[in-house]
């Protein structure tokens, strides 16, 4: 197993020169921002196609997306960072928006993600780049760091803290055991089943389930159905219906199952990352969580952020943020207070005031 994944890794992990792709088509305008001068690229990496948003000059950030997001959930801190002396790369994660969407689970391993972004990481022609991710893309930055922290100069995650490995127990057990078969990630196992539940409520319904959730407590989906597809969901002040549109134009390209997959190669992942068990994370790190965020009022998770469990495995954590009145979708609530966090940080790292 360990040669295995050593072998993979190198793969996956490895500089490549990125082959010459055919000009992506013109993009639908972003609602609502200054998109006049973000452009927009496909690179080809590790055998599929990377979307990525552009804009700026400067030290290199990049921004991962979590779900069911794209590029466009960072297109606030595209221009606040921009603005503030960075170039800025925000990709569409294999599975997502313009990107390509491999077939199966199993090519949504920590260890695939993590490939596509090292790669990308090479492609830009830089050894180091300072990173931020949020929810899935917090997840995989820390893998980024976990295996090859020598690709990042610093890193400031979102909503979503680490989490050691356990050797004892894979994860889908745990969450089973904890939170029963309705708790979302539970259902999202059942191929074709949840994409039949999310067909049946619509795209938009969905969308808005899922970014306007601000409940402090886990999201589950009976079996019996998530709702009625008649449901009014108002939207809050910082998500227009206009944002909703450009979500869902992306979505419905796609559908919903790339993203799924990350949630169904959690155990993928656990068997893979063994010989990672108890490593640490030495890459200088920032956390920011919202204090009505579900993942920051999970079991156990506030002891373990402030009370030096995550310290633990992640002992360049420098500094931890707990914004008040903010959900789990951050950096779209707060972008401006989320934007400042970020350069406040990164700052220390790169000479920009």
């Amino acid at each position: 197993m360990v040669d295995f994944v050593r072998n993979l890794l190198s793969n996956l992990c490895r500089k490549q020169t990125p082959s010459p792709a055919p000009p992506a088509p013109a993009p639908i305008p972003a609602p609502h921002m200054d998109s006049s001068d973000i452009t927009h690229r496909t690179v080809h990496l590790n055998g599929i196609d990377i979307h990525v948003a552009e804009k700026g000059t400067g030290p290199v950030v990049v921004l991962l997306h979590g779900f069911p997001e794209i590029w466009y959930t960072w297109r606030h801190q595209i221009n606040g960072l921009a603005a503030l002396g960075y170039r800025v790369i925000a990709p569409d994660l294999r599975g997502y928006g313009d990107s390509s969407v491999p077939n199966g689970a199993a090519s949504y391993s920590a260890l695939h993600v993590v490939g596509d972004v090292v790669a990308l990481i090479d492609s830009l022609g830089q050894e180091k780049v300072l990173l931020v991710g949020h929810d899935w893309g917090a997840i995989m930055a820390w893998y980024v760091c976990l295996f090859r922290p020598d690709k990042v100069k610093a890193l400031v995650n979102l909503s979503v803290p680490f989490a050691p490995r356990n050797p004892a127990r894979k994860p889908l057990e745990y969450l089973r055991s904890t939170y029963g078969d309705d708790y979302y990630i539970c259902r999202i196992q059942e191929p074709e089943a949840i994409e039949a539940e999310f067909a049946r409520l619509g795209t938009e319904l969905v969308l808005k389930k899922f970014l306007t959730y601000r409940n402090p407590a886990p999201i589950f989906i009976p079996k019996d159905g998530w709702g009625s597809p008649d449901e009014q969901i108002p939207l809050p002040s910082w998500l227009s219906e206009d944002d909703i549109k450009y979500y869902v134009n992306k979505f419905e390209k796609t559908g919903f199952t790339g993203g799924l997959n990350y949630y169904r190669a959690l155990d993928i992942t656990w068997e893979l990352t063994a010989p990672w068990t108890g490593a640490q994370i030495k890459v200088p790190t920032k956390f920011i969580v919202g204090d009505l965020d579900l993942t920051y009022n999970a079991p156990g998770i506030k002891d373990f952020i402030h009370k030096g469990g995550m310290k633990k495995f992640v002992p360049m954590l420098n500094e931890v943020v707990v914004v008040k009145g903010a959900g789990h979708f951050i950096n779209e609530e707060k972008p401006s207070e989320i934007t400042e966090h970020i350069h406040s940080f990164f700052s220390k790292f790169d000479s920009i005031s």
